[in-house]
């Protein structure tokens, strides 16, 4: 099979779905929204120039106010937010495109700056080391640890956002638990300090995403919901030996949750020693439904990808901002234009 008939082929998404082919647009934090985290013409249009992608999974789009990291990330919190998105969706359908939402929760990924001078809040008060990019060399603070009014509230801010989504003609969302956000930052060792029923044990570790994705299947019951996961502490964290044996426990339960995916957490997806392989072919390994590898692969890898099994769909990155006709050149064989940095200060 060439590389062409592998990526080209069709691909049903539980069965609800029919993606074109086999390319995803990945997640891509552009940054672009209005001071109101309101998305704009520009983004629609960003957005429908690409829409021959499978499937394309939006910039990370926040759950509250208070979650938000980065300077002008687009919300899912208000009217005007589900209007602007609303404008993006109906430009993707009327480019015969589909496209998820993927919704987040920085957590301590974050600083006072965008929380009227109140430090960020996480699953225990440990600082991140490093600066809060897009900002003049501010440092990461150390958030407060969230009390369980706090978990309550931005689970329920979960499933509001969800159900904005689908007001606003999303085709699914995407759950971001990867990356050392908020969601991550309750899996993981480095950044999970807590002795109540969110921490300790891998069940209470657990706890907080299993029960948004409970809430918000809840809720939202024909909505396909897509999750990201980074089993490998890698950004925004800490290695610990100990986790794997946390995600063998949640990659396996995840199976009893009808998701339309797990998404590879990964910038780099290359062969990890702590998990035996790749850290998609570690999710293959454990998790039975669809698997969307990310993390710096090319065409050809992603050929490679799918042909062995490890991946069903791949998600593309950088080349999708360089060449919004990606799509279209793959299948022709033609040269890509290179990503260089400078892109990220329009949308092209």
């Amino acid at each position: 099979m060439t590389k062409t008939q592998t990526l080209f082929q069709s691909y049903d998404l539980q069965d609800t779905l029919k993606l074109k082919n086999r390319i995803v647009m990945a997640p891509l934090t552009r940054c672009m929204a209005t001071d109101e985290l309101v998305p704009t013409q520009a983004m629609a249009d960003y957005y429908a120039r690409r829409a021959d992608a499978g499937l394309i999974i939006s910039e990370a789009t926040l759950v509250s106010q208070d979650g938000q990291g980065y300077p002008n990330a687009p919300g899912l919190y208000t009217e005007a937010q589900v209007a602007g998105w609303k404008k993006v969706t109906q430009a993707i359908h009327q480019n015969k495109g589909k496209i998820f939402a993927q919704i987040w929760h920085t957590g301590r990924v974050s600083h006072s700056i965008y929380h009227q001078g109140q430090v960020p809040m996480a699953p225990s008060a440990i600082r991140l080391e490093g600066r809060v990019p897009r900002t003049d060399d501010l440092e990461y603070e150390t958030p407060r640890a969230m009390n369980l009014e706090d978990i309550e509230r931005i689970k329920s801010n979960f499933v509001t956002a969800a159900k904005n989504a689908q007001r606003a003609g999303f085709d699914g969302i995407e759950i971001h638990g990867a990356n050392g956000y908020l969601i991550d930052q309750f899996l993981h060792r480095d950044s999970n300090h807590r002795t109540d029923s969110y921490g300790g044990s891998i069940e209470n570790m657990m706890r907080f995403l299993l029960e948004i994705l409970t809430q918000v299947k809840a809720a939202t019951p024909d909505l396909a919901i897509g999750l990201r996961l980074s089993p490998q502490a890698y950004a925004n964290m800490k290695h610990d030996d100990r986790d794997k044996e946390l995600y063998d426990v949640l990659l396996s339960r995840l199976n009893q949750y009808n998701l339309a995916y797990i998404h590879t957490g990964m910038f780099n997806d290359s062969h990890n020693e702590f998990l035996g392989g790749t850290v998609t072919q570690y999710i293959r390994k454990n998790y039975l439904g669809t698997v969307i590898a990310s993390g710096g692969y090319s065409a050809d890898d992603a050929v490679h990808a799918i042909e062995n099994k490890y991946a069903d769909l791949v998600a593309i990155g950088r080349p999708f901002i360089a060449n919004h006709d990606y799509v279209t050149k793959i299948q022709e064989q033609k040269k890509l234009v290179e990503y260089d940095p400078e892109m990220l200060t329009s949308l092209y």
